[in-house]
Formats: structure tokens, C-alpha cells, sequence
């Protein structure tokens, strides 16, 4: 969409104040609303421009460089040896150019942004040396607390082992063992008791076979019992193991 038209300049809204055809004169029209999108118009344009230019021609005088035939007051009045000697000593020059008392006078204000920003990297230096100081402390701290923890963590584990150790004789595995071989013991009882009868000599009394019935009674009662858990068990009946 493009920008609303500007307004008209005021002579033009004086004339047609001043020659209405018939009635009165019809008021001014009201200035479009401000548009951050819509460009500044071109008086205000030019002014920022002309700021612009000012500033920088202010600098480049500021910090105008030296012309060709410039030399320092102190060289003026010297020997063609000396200016000789000056020119083959890299570090005599930079003595010369970086003294206050023989320097161009634009040079020390085109070299203030960079004394600045030394002056502020040393404050940051400072600052980070600082810090360095602080992150040593914590550190330390962090790596003693780091040794604590690995020592409770060796201690938890040697604690979790003798935990499993002395738990080890009620796990499933060791229960399923058990009542497997009680199982078994229980038969191999019975069995005996059976034999034990049959191979008695002579006639047994009431009594003897009375006692012989309650017994194994008992046993094949036990028997048939554990047979029926484990039988349960390796049916997937028993909760809270599988």
C-alpha cells in the first residue's frame, strides 16, 4: 500500500483559503496520521544529513593526518646524519610520533577510542580476575563434595551387597529351591514309611498299624501339599514374584 500524499505547502492552502468559488472558505485539511513505516520528509531528511556531514567533517579535522612535509618541532633545526639516523631507527620514530612533547597534535585525539577500549578490556581483565578467584573457591568446593559423594556411593554399594546377601536365602529362586527339595524329602519319607511297614516281621498289632495310618497320613498330607504349591508355581499362580 503506498504511503499517504504530504501536505500541501502553506501557500497553497492560503491561496485557496483566499479565492473560494461562492460560501466561506473551507477549512485546512487535517496532517496525515504519523507512520513509523513512511519515510521522513525531505526537509527533515536533509537536516540529519547535514548533522551527519558535520559531525564527520568536525572529526576529520579533529583528527586530520599529518601532511607530507610535517616534521617535529625538534627535527627542524637537525643535521642530515641525524634525520638519517632518526629514519633507520624504527624505535626512535615511535619515541618521536607517541611523545606529547614532539607528536602531531590530532594524533593523541584519533588514538582516545583506543586508549578507551584498553582502559575498559584492563577493567574487564580485573574483573575476570576476580571471578577466576571465585570459581577456584567453588571449584575446590565442588570437587570435595564430588569425593564425598563417590565415598557414599561405595559405601551404598557395599551396603546394598550385604542387603542382597542376607535377603538371598528369601528370593524366589532360593524359595523355589526349597520347596522344590521339600517336595522331594517329603516322597522319599513316605516311601520309608511304606517300606518300614511292609518289611516288619510278624504281625503287627492294632496299635502299630494305627500309628502306621496316622503317620503316613500326615506325610502324604504334607506331600501332596507341597507338591500342589510347586505345582502352582510353575503355573505362573503365585503373585507378587512373576
Amino acid at each position: 500500500m503506498p504511503p499517504p500524499p504530504p501536505p500541501k505547502h502553506a501557500t497553497h492552502a492560503i491561496g485557496q483559503r483566499e479565492t473560494p468559488e461562492g460560501g466561506p472558505p473551507l477549512p485546512p485539511p487535517p496532517p496525515p496520521p504519523h507512520d513509523s513505516r513512511q519515510p521522513l520528509p525531505s526537509h527533515a531528511s536533509q537536516h540529519n544529513h547535514q548533522h551527519v556531514r558535520d559531525e564527520s567533517l568536525s572529526y576529520s579535522v579533529q583528527t586530520a593526518p599529518p601532511g607530507d612535509g610535517w616534521l617535529p618541532d625538534i627535527l627542524k633545526d637537525k643535521s642530515k646524519t641525524d634525520l638519517s639516523h632518526v629514519l633507520s631507527n624504527p624505535a626512535l620514530q615511535a619515541a618521536l610520533i607517541n611523545a606529547p612533547s614532539t607528536t602531531y597534535p590530532s594524533l593523541p585525539q584519533s588514538q582516545q577510542p583506543i586508549h578507551t577500549a584498553l582502559h575498559q578490556n584492563i577493567a574487564l581483565a580485573t574483573h575476570l580476575v576476580s571471578l577466576e578467584s571465585q570459581l577456584d573457591v567453588q571449584r575446590a568446593s565442588v570437587q570435595s563434595q564430588l569425593l564425598s559423594l563417590h565415598a557414599l556411593e561405595r559405601q551404598w554399594r557395599q551396603k546394598q551387597a550385604e542387603m542382597d546377601t542376607a535377603l538371598s536365602p528369601f528370593s524366589p529362586k532360593s524359595l523355589y529351591q526349597r520347596l522344590a527339595q521339600a517336595v522331594q524329602e517329603q516322597e522319599q519319607v513316605c516311601q520309608a514309611l511304606e517300606e518300614s511297614f511292609l518289611e516288619g516281621e510278624g504281625r503287627a498289632g492294632e496299635r502299630e498299624v494305627g500309628d502306621f495310618v496316622k503317620r503316613y497320613r500326615e506325610g502324604r498330607k504334607l506331600m501332596l501339599l507341597r507338591r500342589e504349591r510347586k505345582e502352582r508355581w510353575d503355573e505362573g499362580r503365585v503373585g507378587g514374584w512373576r
